[in-house]
Parts: structure tokens; C-alpha cells; sequence
């Protein structure tokens, strides 16, 4: 589907705008396929994020940021258009189960759904026990999906933020959270994630970013530098890749 792709390309460009144009007329030409949705709320999300300086690693080595959200509020207007395109992606997913419960393209926007409402409620809006709800959510949709379509790997973007984030928190609160049900494992979290930059179809940029951060966190420079380079060297006009490259490669040199 070459205009998602380029939509992709714009979004991880920083051009959200634009990306969001390429979303919606795809979308509207396939109307009954939701990842047309689920790719504008991502483009509301990322927009979002990247205003707020979440995707850097000012904020992913900021403990207190990284584990209990972005100081002050989101942009209310972008939220309310992120909630609207997230609820009309799971219309038309929940629409398709009616035919197929295991359809493949249902499940797969009710897993990137679920991912991206729980990292909005985490970082973005500070409702943590919603994020929580979320997160199991799209945990439990990415693993049916999955056990049919192994290949599909930008679905484990969203299990593999959890199990990172989940593993990130205090041993009392993984404790607290296990009780719910919620298991979370920082290496378990940046393979599955490494599964998406490796192989992702849509979302390989963005998972090769979030690895480099966590990779940052965890000291791991070699990996972090050689992620950043790639990105910056697939999007030269991004400064967001090209900033986060030149940190990492100062830091290495420091150390």
C-alpha cells in the first residue's frame, strides 16, 4: 500500500500534516479497513509526542518523566482527534469480527488501538491505572494475532513498550502490578521490540527510536548509535535523528 508507506515516511519526517492527508485519503478510499484509522490516530499520537519531547533522551533518561508522564497537560484539541479516528479504527474492526472474530486486519488495529490509548493515558495524560487497562488489552489482542500471523511483526511494538515500561518500574510496583496480572521484563520488552525495527512493515521507524532510547537507558551505546544512525541516514531531514545520533555519539565518546 504505497501511500500508507509515504504517510509513514512524512510521519516519521515530523510532517504530520501531510502524513495525515495521505492517512485520510486512504482511508477514505477503503472504508471498511480500519489501519486507515488506526494510521491517523498514530499520526495525532506521534505529533503529539514529539511536541511534548517524548521521543527524545531528555525524557527517556529522566526517571521520573519516563515513569510517570510529561510535565503539564497535552494539546486537548489533538487528543480529542486521536480519541474520535481510535474509536472509528475499533468501529470498524469490531464490524469485521461480526463476519470473521478472527480476522487478522481487525485484530491488528485492535492491537495498535489498545497500545496507543495506553501510552497516551501513561505518558501523556497521567491516568496510569487506565493506561494499565489498555495495556492488557493490546496484549491479549496482539497475542491472537500473532499465533495466526507470526510474520506480522509491527505487532509486537505494543507488548514489547509494555513489558519494558512495566519492567522499568520499582520492584514493589512490578510486585503491585503482577497481582493485576501484569508481568513486565525489560530485555523480554526490547527483543519484541527489536522484532518490529528489524522486520516492522509500517512501524519500523518507530520502533528502531524507542529501542535506541531504551538502549540509552540500559548503556547499551553500540546499539543506540547504530539505530540513530539509520534513522537519520533513512530521514536526513528529521532533527528529532539527527539530534538524538549527535547525543548518543557524544555520550559514547564521554564514557
Amino acid at each position: 500500500m504505497p501511500e500508507l508507506s509515504v504517510g509513514f515516511d512524512l510521519l516519521y519526517e515530523q510532517k504530520f500534516a501531510e502524513a495525515r492527508g495521505h492517512f485520510a485519503n486512504w482511508a477514505s478510499r477503503n472504508p471498511e479497513q480500519p489501519f486507515g484509522e488506526v494510521a491517523v490516530a498514530a499520526s495525532y499520537l506521534f505529533e503529539e509526542l514529539s511536541h511534548q519531547g517524548v521521543l527524545t533522551s531528555d525524557f527517556f533518561l529522566n526517571e521520573k518523566r519516563f515513569l510517570h508522564g510529561i510535565d503539564g497537560s497535552p494539546d486537548p484539541e489533538r487528543m480529542s482527534h486521536f480519541r474520535d479516528a481510535v474509536a472509528r479504527a475499533r468501529e470498524l474492526a469490531v464490524e469485521r469480527q461480526k463476519t470473521n472474530p478472527k480476522d487478522g486486519e481487525a485484530l491488528l488495529a485492535l492491537t495498535l488501538a489498545a497500545g496507543m490509548e495506553s501510552d497516551a493515558e501513561s505518558i501523556l495524560q497521567k491516568r496510569h491505572l487506565e493506561s494499565l487497562k489498555s495495556m492488557k488489552k493490546a496484549n491479549g489482542y496482539a497475542k491472537e494475532f500473532l499465533a495466526q500471523h507470526p510474520e506480522a511483526t509491527d505487532a509486537y511494538i505494543a507488548p514489547g513498550i509494555a513489558n519494558y515500561v512495566i519492567g522499568s518500574q520499582s520492584a514493589g510496583s512490578r510486585l503491585v502490578l503482577r497481582f493485576g496480572g501484569i508481568h513486565g521484563d525489560k530485555k523480554l520488552g526490547m527483543e519484541q521490540v527489536a522484532r518490529t525495527a528489524e522486520n516492522g512493515r509500517y512501524l519500523r521507524p518507530f520502533a528502531k527510536i524507542i529501542l535506541a532510547l531504551a538502549a540509552r537507558r540500559e548503556k547499551e551505546d553500540a546499539l543506540a548509535q547504530r539505530l540513530l544512525r539509520e534513522l537519520k541516514e533513512q530521514y536526513p531531514d528529521s532533527a528529532l535523528f539527527a539530534s538524538e545520533y549527535a547525543k548518543a555519539v557524544s555520550v559514547a565518546s564521554d564514557r
